[in-house]
């Protein structure tokens, strides 16, 4: 082609070319014989205080001679060079998992004795003690009973919902010093967190698994890092921490 330039020989106009190489100074510091004039730059090449891409634009975070970046500064974005912070900074100590069990159960009990009482009508405890194990579903499988159940999902739900929107405790966490927190901001769940806590917390262990599901909560508590969050609290996204001082 006719705008090609001879080989070996870029464009004069390239801005990527290599320019030749300066020669370097005697010793006492003289310019070489044809050096850039004192206080002015080299024919052809960048003026003082800019790089070989021009000046810096305004704000650049690359300001300075020749483009060169500031000195790091380790502490520029929140104190952790490599924004990994700890994740529990600023946040109250996490509830101790003895703790947190011993107020479920306070909270079980405080919703299950009035249960018992109001169960009487509803026949719960026909059929306790029969050797026919036939009578026994059959009793257990009657309408009030399914009504019970249905009342009993409602109690221990709303109970927890309830006061867990409040203030973030239940009784049985104000009485160990606990609370439920959003683990975002720290602030009290809303209705719907608190609900879907509840609800995760005790609908499976009232309809099919009274006795597997506290225990897999349990297990998800202690081994889960670095927020002890059981399964509810991660539906949730909240966590439970110690108000104790």
């Amino acid at each position: 082609m006719s705008n090609d330039q001879p080989p070996g020989q870029p464009p004069e106009d390239d801005p990527f070319r290599k320019r030749p190489q300066e020669p370097t100074p005697p010793p006492g510091g003289s310019p070489p014989p044809g050096g850039p004039p004192p206080g002015g730059h080299a024919p052809g090449g960048p003026p003082p205080g800019e790089g070989p891409y021009g000046a810096p634009p305004p704000g650049s975070p690359y300001g300075g001679a020749g483009g060169t970046p500031p000195p790091y500064d380790g502490g520029a974005y929140g104190g952790d060079p490599y924004g990994a912070g700890d994740p529990l900074h600023g946040m109250p100590p996490l509830a101790d998992p003895a703790r947190r069990v011993l107020a479920r159960v306070i909270d079980w009990l405080i919703v299950l004795i009035p249960l018992a009482l109001i169960g009487i009508p509803f026949g719960i405890y026909r059929g306790v003690g029969s050797d026919d194990f036939d009578d026994w579903v059959t009793d257990v499988n009657n309408g009030a009973q399914w009504v019970f159940q249905i009342i009993s999902i409602l109690a221990y739900v709303l109970y927890d919902t309830l006061l867990v929107r409040r203030d973030g405790q239940t009784v049985g966490m104000k009485l160990l010093k606990l609370r439920v927190a959003m683990l975002s901001d720290g602030s009290t769940p809303d209705t719907g967190s608190s609900l879907m806590r509840a609800a995760v917390l005790w609908l499976p262990q009232l309809i099919c698994c009274p006795c597997l599901w506290p225990l897999i909560l349990l297990i998800m508590i202690l081994v889960d890092k670095p927020y002890r969050q059981g399964l509810h609290d991660k539906a949730a996204k909240t966590v439970v921490v110690s108000t104790a001082q």
